[in-house]
């Protein structure tokens, strides 16, 4: 077993300062010697067969159970380390694998009404007290847009939801439609800041119950109302909809549909904004780990895969664009947040849950930083017309909105608050 580890780790991991110890005692490193040191020892010989046979499934599984451990530095850096090699992909012998996950994916990602309800509860409807210990103030659990590198995690998710305000061109009273509102954050804002009247809907009773409340907390239960609802068996017309972090949960086979859905409910000269994880090297499988244990039902998009559904659905693409690193830091602020009430989580769940969101956190931050993932905001219209022909707007709608933020301060939360 230890030298067929050192064989095939030594064909994957050139580039870093990798040492592991196995099972058994052996002592093996590999890469260049450059970067940050780290070094890891296996437990069992299971373990190590595992991640032979099926590194993207395993490896996580034995860091949540240890009999993977990091002995120097974090399982962050391991990860910075593997995901971070000039071979792009997965390794040669464990592509069997990605191959069989790759045919059966349009199964896996199959998401009629009751399972995509039932994969929503597996994430979003755990106990509201781990949220609380690593999100924002707002709860906003999707990529903030960091203005300049200092900025605040708070501030960047005010930052954020100013960015998609801006790119609504909203005025008073337009009638938004919020698919996936999550805590009801960007709702809440558009209602107050902005002065439109918003509906949101969701599938997490969780999400649901503390976005009404927040609602009516702020005094806002007649502007913004949030209800359970799939976006399939909505109806009515809006004037302007939006979309973050949902995307990711609607599955490929049910693009057209998502899409002609939302070209039924937009008005005429109605704009849309779509918020979702990307890929930037196409069409994929998605992770196994990921599957199992975090987001059942789940697909990180291709834009190859998304834009023939726009144009099917005949929505117009009327502004791309692409945020690379942003979700790379929300993430290290996450990560950072989430290990400093470690025991906090612990007493929540246990050890093991820990060591899964850890593990979760980091693989997730390193396949920004490493592996070419993306968020991409398209901006949808019906017509040529509704949006001005240049990109300057955005910008003053920004201004416009952030002095309305400065006039009702008091009624916005911050982490200091």
């Amino acid at each position: 077993m230890d030298r067929l580890l050192r064989f095939l780790l030594k064909t994957f991991i050139r580039r870093g300062t990798f040492r592991l110890t196995t099972s058994r005692g052996t002592v093996i490193t590999f890469g260049d010697g450059s970067g940050k040191p780290v070094a890891v020892r296996f437990t069992t010989r299971a373990a190590e067969l595992g991640i032979l046979l099926d590194p993207e499934l395993r490896l996580g599984e034995s860091y949540m159970d240890g009999s993977f451990v990091v002995e120097q530095g974090s399982i962050a850096d391991v990860l910075a380390v593997v995901l971070g090699q000039d071979r792009t992909g997965i390794p040669q012998w464990a592509r069997p694998q990605w191959y069989l996950r790759f045919l059966y994916r349009r199964l896996q990602q199959f998401n009629p009404r009751g399972r995509s309800q039932r994969n929503v509860a597996h994430h979003y409807d755990l106990d509201g007290r781990l949220y609380s210990l690593f999100l924002d103030a707002d709860r906003q659990y999707s990529c903030a847009y960091f203005e300049n590198p200092d900025q605040s995690l708070d501030d960047a998710q005010l930052a954020k939801k100013r960015h998609l305000a801006a790119k609504l061109l909203l005025a008073p009273d337009r009638r938004v439609l919020d698919i996936g509102c999550g805590w009801g954050g960007l709702g809440l804002y558009l209602a107050e800041i902005a002065g439109a009247e918003v509906t949101g809907i969701t599938l997490s009773q969780e999400q649901l119950a503390t976005a009404n409340a927040r609602a009516a907390e702020k005094g806002l239960g007649q502007r913004a109302k949030f209800v359970m609802q799939d976006y399939r068996d909505l109806g009515g017309k809006f004037d302007r909809i939006v979309s973050v972090g949902m995307f990711e949960h609607v599955g490929v086979s049910f693009y057209d549909t998502f899409f002609r859905k939302c070209a039924d409910l937009l008005e005429d000269n109605g704009v849309m904004v779509l918020h979702s994880i990307g890929r930037s090297h196409g069409p994929d499988a998605t992770n196994p780990w990921i599957a199992k244990y975090i987001f059942p039902g789940g697909y990180i998009p291709a834009l190859s895969e998304v834009l023939p559904a726009i144009e099917g659905a005949g929505l117009l693409v009327t502004d791309t664009e692409i945020l690379r690193l942003h979700y790379a830091e929300t993430l290290k602020h996450w990560r950072e947040r989430f290990l400093a009430h470690r025991a906090d989580v612990e007493r929540i769940y246990d050890a093991r849950f820990v060591r899964m969101w850890e593990f979760y956190l980091a693989c997730s931050e390193m396949s920004f930083r490493e592996q070419a993932l993306m968020v991409f905001q398209i901006q949808l219209t019906k017509r040529q017309d509704v949006v001005p022909m240049t990109r300057d707007y955005i910008g003053r709608e920004q201004t416009r909105l952030h002095a309305a933020e400065a006039g009702r301060k008091p009624r916005l939360r911050r982490a200091a608050e």
